[in-house]
């Protein structure tokens, strides 16, 4: 016998094992096959191999089989799309079958394989499934038409599933209304058209409470959501709205709870803070927010981060419920620091001695880092609730006597700020606060103890022998330290001048020789100038009157805040941060969120159709802190190392004589001579940027940026609207002793959108003293973000020497539009249709002018008067004009002959912009 039978198998391989076990005549074999294909799948072994064996399996009658072949399907469908092509007619034929779950699995499974062949098929199955007799297929159709949306909007839209979609938010069964309004979100949160899809008015709203209360808890999270995006007409509404959905407080799910919170919240900003349903409902908060700290870890930190929202909107609601947030031995640190975070703003007169004896407690853990927030929130506690900065005090020297080294230096940092806030009543511990000088490591803590010693030099005896310990390593000290014993030096010299000479110019020459970094090098160089040549200044300057510090710093800002309270029970919430900071690819139709107002009138949301393609939408201001510091201002960029301005030019020695000078009052260096500024006026016919000659009104220019915040660039300005363009007139002067070069402009996000037209021209270089007319045209076209107040711009400036921020308000003339001129009958319309409460009423003194002279000049300004009439000898125009952004304002101007004052009446559909309108008014009639 040979050994040939070892090199001779039946096996042909696994691929080929399965292939013939998916065409087995069995059944029972063949969903064995699929069963091993598809573990084969999930463990990432390739079995796209087996499509066209896999396919044939989907003719059967087996629902087990057949969800095993979709899930095959889904998976390989997309790098298989012509073989895909083949399962097309089972599918089509699985929408029609007498069982509803086939149905319902053929059109999930259709829509989930995302290949634009199928994509045709699957219309007419789906429109089928959107009106099946069976609620199962028609809420799974329901979120078909998401997916569909997202592979193809186009097609949904021009195939009408969005208004089947809407029909279906009537349906009796509650959970195809959630799933409907599900799809809805998710089409609108990617939909470009910036117009909410559905129209919410109080029908569709009493159809989504009514199904509130019957479909799953995920379905209610969507409900509440899109309940969420309503503005009741009236209070009473609100009220009803309130309490249909105040019982998903007590909803075992956390997000459910969370998201009619929201609503709650949302809501009660309709009603009066005082009212007695308001203050019912701010009870009725408390007790599902403190259930959900006894949830699991993870859970609880999103809850948190909601309740610090909440509390910081709303401070009655918790303001009794200290105790659950007294951090356990057990929580995770994430944990604590919020529960910590959150005491502080809970803190108060009345709880604050618990409240301090819970930090004091905290403050001898084990964890460094959670001691050292314990101790810094005494601090906090001190500067919020006045009445216990003492005991605060107190209990801070009872730690720093624990010569635990981090507590020691993290309790010096919160003296400091104590100091600034209650001046002239603690400095007595000045003298145990010295003790500690040598364990001092970290470089926030000596600096804080060095701006001590410098600020009440004058109530420590050896405060030069001190200040002089720290100046023997300051090469070694970091910046931040070494700036504040620079200062300190500074205030010891003018406080004790006598012997303290030597000392100063030490740190002097230390600062500006000796040291590379530009901070320093400054701040010494300006120190040095003052002493120099004008002590009194200087005695002005460096111990001038600090502003107080508040608890309030570490709030959010108050439209960020109001925002984030709109996304409670989302990612926003937790990040404290608004969406569009953190997803990317946010469509227009996931417009920015705000809280009702409490007034009534119309949201400025709801302005006009918009001017072109943009929208007369201005939304709500954002935290600006970041945009101007983050912008590309274009144009060539600044070196890493610009040379520091020319001092000692012109024959002089700033450094030269030391500081014998010092205590004289005549100045040792004699002021820089100032170089005659030439004519700029050919510079600006040369390139056509002298100001056009025009009618309309031009504020006179104003100062904008002082020489001092400039670094020695001075601009004054204004705007005007010459020939229909918005033009941003601007001179700039060049005080410091250095050319300036490489000008650039950004502006920042704004109510109107305004962006530059074109780069700035300023002539370079821009000798010193040397004056230049710049004009930069703006165009309406930009990022529109609501401004407060909403003519507001924000400006950076850049050129060779650094960048320059500079807010300033526009008149509103400006946005006046040529094409303002609105048609009789149109205007009794609008005048009608406006409500009654967006009417504004001003009035405007010492107009001696004639009702034709009037009429006249406002036209010239793109007011426009439609109609004249004269009732009881009493002239009455009635005007219209259309701001840029295509929002329409009718006015009523009422004069007395003989009498200066004229009552202006103002309606529109965006009543935040009539006041505005009122004072551009006012400066015409008197320009």
């Amino acid at each position: 016998m040979t050994d040939s039978k070892y090199f001779t198998t039946t096996k042909k391989g696994e691929i080929f094992e399965l292939k013939s076990e998916l065409n087995s005549e069995k059944k029972e074999k063949k969903r064995e096959a699929v069963k091993k294909v598809i573990a084969s799948m999930t463990v990432g072994k390739d079995v796209s191999a087996l499509f066209p064996d896999v396919v044939n399996c989907m003719q059967t009658d087996n629902l087990e089989l057949k969800k095993l072949v979709y899930l095959y399907l889904m998976n390989y469908a997309k790098s298989q799309p012509d073989m895909a092509i083949m399962a097309v007619n089972t599918f089509v034929k699985d929408c029609e079958d007498p069982n509803p779950l086939i149905r319902a699995l053929a059109v999930r499974t259709m829509g989930c394989i995302r290949v634009d062949k199928i994509t045709e098929y699957l219309c007419e199955p789906l429109r089928k499934c959107l009106k099946d007799e069976d609620p199962y297929v028609r809420k799974t159709a329901a979120v078909c038409v998401a997916k569909l949306h997202d592979i193809n909007a186009s097609l949904v839209e021009d195939q009408g599933f969005l208004d089947q979609l809407k029909e279906l938010l009537s349906d009796s069964n509650p959970m195809v209304v959630a799933n409907a309004v599900a799809a809805l979100s998710e089409i609108n949160e990617a939909s470009s058209s910036g117009v909410p899809l559905v129209e919410m008015n109080t029908q569709t709203i009493n159809k989504l409470l009514t199904a509130l209360n019957e479909c799953t808890e995920w379905g209610q999270v969507f409900i509440l959501d899109s309940i969420s995006n309503y503005s009741p007409k009236d209070e009473r509404e609100a009220q009803s709205i309130c309490e249909r959905i105040t019982p998903r407080l007590a909803h075992a799910n956390a997000a459910v709870v969370l998201s009619a919170v929201k609503v709650l919240m949302k809501l009660m900003e309709m009603m009066a803070p005082d009212a007695d349903f308001v203050v019912n409902l701010s009870k009725k908060l408390a007790p599902p927010l403190v259930t959900l700290l006894s949830s699991e870890p993870e859970v609880q930190y999103v809850a948190l981060r909601n309740i610090n929202l909440i509390v910081q909107k709303r401070p009655d609601i918790l303001k009794n419920e200290m105790k659950v947030f007294f951090v356990k031995y057990n929580d995770p640190i994430y944990v604590k620091l919020e529960k910590l975070d959150i005491m502080i703003r809970l803190a108060n007169q009345s709880n604050i001695a618990q409240v301090l004896s819970e930090l004091k407690e905290y403050a001898t853990e084990v964890d460094v880092d959670f001691v050292r927030k314990a101790v810094r929130a005494i601090g906090r506690c001190a500067i919020k609730v006045e009445p216990s900065a003492e005991r605060c005090v107190s209990t801070l020297l009872d730690l720093i006597q624990t010569k635990v080294n981090y507590v020691v230096q993290e309790a010096i940092v919160v003296i400091k700020d104590i100091f600034r806030k209650y001046p002239n009543r603690y400095e007595s511990i000045i003298s145990t606060l010295c003790e500690n000088l040598d364990t001092l490591d970290e470089p926030e803590a000596r600096g804080s103890m060095i701006w001590i010693i410098g600020e009440y030099a004058e109530r420590i005896d050896n405060a030069d022998e001190l200040l002089e310990s720290f100046l023997e390593g300051f090469q070694d000290e970091s910046t931040q330290v070494q700036l504040q014993l620079l200062t300190a030096i500074v205030k010891l010299f003018l406080k004790r001048p006598a012997d303290t000479q030597e000392l100063v110019q030490q740190v002097l020459t230390l600062a500006t020789q000796d040291s590379d970094n530009p901070d320093l090098r400054d701040r010494g160089f300006i120190y040095w100038r003052l002493l120099s040549t004008d002590p009194a200044a200087a005695r002005e300057v460096v111990l001038a009157d600090k502003p107080l510090i508040s608890e309030e710093t570490d709030l959010l800002e108050p439209s960020l805040l109001d925002e984030l309270v709109c996304h409670i029970a989302s990612l926003a919430s937790v990040y404290h941060k608004p969406p569009s900071a953190f997803v990317e690819g946010r469509g227009l139709g996931s417009s920015r969120r705000a809280l009702p107002t409490r007034s009534g009138s119309q949201d400025i949301l709801e302005s006009s159709p918009s001017h072109g393609e943009r929208s007369g939408v201005i939304p709500t201001q954002e935290s600006l802190i970041g945009d101007l510091l983050t912008m590309d201002l274009g144009g060539p960029p600044v070196p890493s190392s610009v040379p520091a301005a020319p001092f000692a030019s012109s024959g002089l020695d700033l450094l030269s004589g030391g500081l014998d000078g010092l205590l004289s009052d005549s100045p040792s260096v004699p002021p820089p001579q100032a170089a005659p500024a030439p004519s700029v006026g050919l510079l600006g016919d040369i390139f056509g940027l002298a100001p056009s000659a025009s009618t309309s009104y031009v504020a006179p220019k104003q100062m904008w940026l002082p020489a001092a915040r400039g670094k020695g660039l001075e601009i004054t300005g204004t705007f005007s609207r010459r020939n229909g363009q918005i033009q941003m007139e601007m001179t700039m002067t060049n005080r410091a002793m250095q050319p300036m070069m490489q000008f650039a402009v950004q502006l920042n996000k704004n109510s109107f959108g305004l962006v530059p037209a074109a780069p700035l021209h300023v002539v370079s270089p821009l000798a010193p003293n040397q004056s230049y007319e710049a004009v930069l045209p703006l165009n309406p076209t930009g990022p529109v973000q609501r401004m407060e107040p909403l003519t507001n711009l924000q400006v950076a400036i850049k050129n060779n020497i650094d960048v320059f921020y500079f807010a300033v308000v526009m008149p509103m003339n400006i946005f006046f539009a040529e094409d303002g001129q609105m048609d009789k009958r149109v205007f009794l319309s609008t005048w009608k249709d406006i409500p009654a409460a967006n009417e504004v009423q001003y009035t405007i003194n010492n107009v001696n002018m004639s009702a034709d002279a009037v009429s006249s000049k406002m036209q010239q300004n793109n007011v426009f008067t439609i109609a004249k009439r004269n009732v009881e000898g009493q002239d009455m125009l009635y005007q219209s004009l259309k701001l840029v952004n295509g929002i329409w304002i009718l006015s009523e101007l009422k004069m007395q002959p003989g009498n200066p004052t004229l009552i202006l009446a103002v309606k529109t559909r965006a009543p935040d912009v009539s006041a505005g309108v009122n004072t551009a008014f006012d400066a015409i009639l008197h320009s």
